[in-house]
């Protein structure tokens, strides 16, 4: 007999019938009996995840303003010296701590997450969750063209485990995967609060089904998460788009040809990450320190030319999303950005995609939006419109997440009247990458993690 549900029901019932179903004495059935139980756990999961994925945010928010505003106040050649040199020491030291100390947290950390939750692998909490922050706090704050999020979902999850230790719930039950799911659906949540797109995330792609356990665990701890980041920093969407147009029906046509560009666009983006991996894998024999600072130094160089194009990418998503990139400038950026998270990537330092996928969603989307504008303006009135559009086709094509994709842009930018072009587009971009038969990306590197050599272990 499991402790906990079944047991409370057993005594409740005061020794009756051993035929008698557990559930009948209290009224409850047995999913809703362990719901009940986990609930408070999830509270606290929520809380702890708040707190530190509020702490991992503000801490990079300030490093990386910090950096871009030292490097634009220096003069030229000292400026140069500063980037690099900055790019390329907080590099090497990020790398070296995750080789070093906790190899799993290299990267966004949801592919192994995943597998832990698959019973593939096991999840060492303790030493993830300080590598994790560091390492993605001194790697992202130096200049690596990654986002908050991977790490964050990480850490949400082995702050999940953490809390299960805590309540002392025993190895090998489901319960201890619900907490981890929660602590995961908490830290997408508090990275970018948007807590239904936590929900979302956890049950479309980290679990890939739903069960009651999960989702009530997961809904309490990402609305908590979110709680505690909106306390701690501010309570207003990530994207504030004052003044933004509402797209009309006409803008249906572009938001289609915008998903099938996406489309294809992910694809590249995925075959390109897995290439950028195999790359570096070359470099294996290097110290770690070495292989950082390499790929640190050529960040370090693009933030001196244009500091905006390094770090996370949030300034130029807020650029894009008012419009104010020159049309010339836009697929400059895009290539730009595109190798820079090659690099960072492929690396293996700690930090995710969704931060540069959505800077490339958006500058993308602003680029075809523009384009149609000059053509056809009646199609594409506003052009900056596009760049929302564009973040959640291209998260779709890659992720293979479209519920997350729309959902997550809705929260992140509160304009809920986006949803009729966000489904046509983020659709359309998942039919595309459905029909070029390419994996989504963190099934594609789970499984390069568990196969690096591309054929099952013995």
């Amino acid at each position: 007999m499991t402790p906990g549900a079944d047991q409370t029901s057993g005594e409740a019932g005061g020794g009756g019938a051993p035929d008698r179903p557990p559930q009948a004495a209290t009224g409850l059935k047995e999913p809703e009996v362990k719901r009940r139980h986990i609930l408070p756990k999830a509270l606290v999961v929520g809380l702890v995840a708040g707190l530190i994925a509020s702490g991992f945010r503000m801490t990079l928010h300030f490093l990386e303003h910090g950096r871009i505003a030292w490097i634009q106040r220096l003069p030229l050649l000292e400026g140069f010296f500063i980037a690099v040199g900055i790019g390329a020491v907080g590099s090497g030291v990020a790398l070296w701590l995750v080789r070093r100390f906790a190899p799993e947290a290299a990267g966004s950390g949801i592919p192994h997450l995943k597998s832990v939750v698959m019973g593939e692998k096991e999840l060492h909490w303790k030493r993830v969750l300080p590598v994790k922050f560091l390492s993605g706090v001194v790697g992202i704050g130096a200049g690596l063209t990654l986002g908050r999020e991977g790490p964050t979902v990480q850490m949400g999850g082995a702050t999940g485990l953490m809390v299960s230790t805590w309540f002392r719930v025993k190895q090998g039950k489901g319960e201890r995967k619900a907490l981890i799911s929660a602590g995961a659906a908490a830290g997408l949540a508090a990275a970018f609060n948007a807590p239904l797109a936590g929900l979302i995330f956890v049950l479309e792609e980290l679990n890939g089904k739903f069960t009651p356990v999960v989702f009530v665990a997961s809904f309490l701890a990402a609305v908590t998460a979110d709680v505690v980041c909106r306390v701690v920093t501010r309570e207003t969407p990530v994207f504030i788009l004052q003044g933004m147009q509402v797209p009309t029906l006409s803008a249906l046509p572009v938001a289609a040809i915008l998903g099938v560009v996406a489309g294809f666009a992910g694809v590249a983006f995925n075959r390109s990450l897995l290439a950028s991996l195999n790359l570096f894998e070359r470099l294996k024999r290097w110290p770690p320190f070495a292989v950082g600072a390499l790929a640190g130094a050529v960040i370090g160089v693009a933030a001196w030319i244009y500091p905006g194009v390094s770090g996370s990418g949030a300034v130029l998503s807020e650029r894009a999303l008012s419009g104010e990139i020159a049309v010339q400038w836009m697929l400059v950026l895009v290539a730009a950005r595109f190798v820079l998270t090659m690099v960072s990537y492929g690396s293996g330092a700690a930090g995710g995609i969704f931060a540069p996928l959505l800077v490339l969603g958006s500058l993308g989307g602003l680029a075809v939006g523009a384009g149609v504008h000059a053509v056809v303006p009646g199609l594409a009135t506003y052009p900056e419109t596009f760049a929302v559009i564009g973040m959640g086709a291209l998260f779709t094509a890659t992720v293979r997440a479209p519920l997350t994709g729309i959902v997550l842009m809705t929260e992140l930018t509160g304009k809920y009247d986006f949803m009729l072009p966000l489904l046509v587009s983020c659709f359309a971009a998942y039919g595309v990458a459905e029909a070029l038969r390419d994996r989504p990306i963190y099934e594609a590197l789970r499984e390069r993690s568990a196969f690096p050599s591309g054929a099952p272990e013995p």
